[in-house]
């Protein structure tokens, strides 16, 4: 989009805005994220269900995603804190997969860590179906984004 981030210390983000949209990027921990969108919702008095979360899900192998019009954290600490701050569950969200640790114990390595090699070409091609999710979520809605990515196989 063209878009420029430009720090918000005060409500800890990095915010630009793109036609029709602002994009967040929370600077706090991910564990954290509520600390920044809520505040950032309640200054721009946003409803709940216009703000789209994109975030990392472990269940789903790398090359999935899944949009959801609302739910729970599922046990995402990230979510967790968004939905404390926001003060509902009520909001739209694109889940990125990006599979399970293949340790015990290496969760947040995995999480935190850098993508393998050898997962590079799946992960461009699932960037790229992501992003036409989101776009397309944006002019047609959640709905029918859902019908027609969530049916997609990773």
């Amino acid at each position: 989009m063209g878009a420029v981030f430009k720090a918000d210390r005060q409500r800890k983000c990095e915010v630009a805005a793109g036609p029709g949209v602002l994009l967040v990027k929370p600077s706090t921990f991910m564990n954290e994220s509520g600390l920044c969108v809520g505040p950032m919702m309640r200054f721009f008095k946003l409803d709940p269900r216009s703000v789209f979360v994109i975030h990392d899900e472990v269940d789903f192998p790398l090359g999935v995603i899944k949009l959801r019009e609302k739910g729970s954290a599922g046990g995402h600490n990230g979510i967790k804190s968004l939905i404390a701050h926001m003060g509902t569950q009520e909001f739209p969200r694109l889940r990125f997969g990006i599979g399970q640790p293949r340790g015990k114990g290496e969760m947040i390595g995995h999480v935190l860590g850098k993508f393998r090699p050898e997962e590079r070409e799946l992960l461009d091609v699932t960037l790229g179906k992501a992003e036409d999710a989101v776009l397309y979520t944006m002019e047609h809605g959640i709905t029918r984004a859902g019908n027609i990515f969530n049916a997609v196989p990773g």
